[in-house]
């Protein structure tokens, strides 16, 4: 399960999450797990809970987040951090990339990521 010790940024492929965002899951294991997010100007994170407690970290750009109702601007340097089952998301204000570290692992992340996969291989099994 856990993906590590080292994992390099070439060695993990971005996904496709919804218009103007792309992520790939860096390292893992069954408590942890780290996320990098693309965001383009103007791409929307979609309100949404989980049952994982979430810490974002703002590696470069300007968002608008809602976190429990509750709506803050933030920009590189700045950190979100998210309860379980809080509704939470965001609006990407300047083009930007955010961490997200997940605890425990996001399980449907690596699920679609593999289901994904297999769809690609057989297109070019075909």
């Amino acid at each position: 399960m856990v993906k590590g010790p080292y994992v390099f940024q070439e060695d993990c492929d971005f996904e496709r999450v919804s218009e103007g965002i792309k992520r790939r899951i860096l390292a893992y294991g069954e408590e942890l797990m780290a996320v990098e997010v693309h965001f383009e100007k103007e791409a929307v994170g979609p309100l949404h809970s989980h049952p994982h407690t979430q810490l974002t970290y703002v590696l470069e750009g300007e968002f608008q987040f809602e976190v429990d109702g509750i709506k803050n601007i933030v920009k590189k340097g700045d950190t979100i951090y998210k309860l379980p089952n809080l509704l939470h998301g965001c609006r990407c204000i300047r083009e930007g990339i955010l961490l997200d570290l997940f605890t425990p692992y996001r399980e449907d992340f690596v699920n679609e990521y593999i289901n994904i996969s297999i769809k690609l291989m057989i297109q070019l099994l075909i």
